[in-house]
């Protein structure tokens, strides 16, 4: 019989899909590790006349995340675009309707982590990932950033996303830019790495737990 493998929800918005491809292969490095995954999309809040006029891509067919369900997961990997360096709305939306868990700490000691992209190699990728943290220190979460354990952090010869905050993407001016294999490699480098760390995190509270009963 198999211990507990640890539960991580990717809770992502995303308009052209850039995001959404990154969360991907997040979620194939999250299975890789052997945790279960789910994926979420936050509630859109932009009217349908402005979605049309941006050209938005169709929305994605996934559940729409409401706060209650943050409960359910050992770790978060948020991905999200930036808007002036910062955070979106929708998803500051769905962190703002967390008073309730806060109230209570049902959070505390859970894990999160980013991911993103930008419009530019300049939009504001590591800003944007700290335009998080204030939720993560007042709820307790416990903030696991990507580092330098993929060379291609590194690269100097290929215009690309991701930092030591998370991967990411950059999607150009006018969106037309896809991610780069690099950066789709960070991705699911930095969901493997995440998932290895619930699992570890899970199965010693199972231990501390088991030893209790002795």
């Amino acid at each position: 019989m198999t211990g507990p493998k640890g539960n991580v929800f990717i809770v992502l918005y995303t308009v052209y899909h850039h995001v959404y491809k990154l969360a991907v292969e997040v979620e194939k490095g999250l299975l890789a590790s052997g945790v279960k995954t789910q994926m979420f999309q936050v509630q859109e809040t932009l009217p349908s006349s402005i979605l049309t006029k941006i050209n938005a891509a169709p929305k994605l067919d996934l559940p729409v995340i409401q706060p209650e369900q943050l409960t359910e997961a050992d770790g978060y990997l948020f991905g999200f675009p930036t808007r002036f360096g910062m955070v979106p709305s929708q998803v500051k939306g769905l962190l703002d309707g967390t008073g309730a868990l806060w109230a209570k700490n049902k959070l505390h000691g859970k894990f999160a982590g980013t991911f993103f992209s930008t419009g530019s190699s300049h939009g504001g990728q590591e800003v944007t990932a700290m335009s998080m943290m204030p939720y993560f220190a007042h709820h307790g979460i416990r903030y696991v950033p990507f580092g330098y354990s993929s060379p291609h952090l590194g690269n100097s010869t290929e215009i690309l996303g991701g930092s030591p905050w998370g991967a990411g993407t950059i999607a150009g001016s006018d969106g037309s830019r896809q991610p780069h294999p690099f950066e789709l490699e960070m991705a699911r480098m930095q969901g493997e790495e995440f998932g290895n760390l619930i699992q570890t995190q899970v199965a010693g509270k199972q231990a501390l737990l088991d030893q209790s009963k002795l």
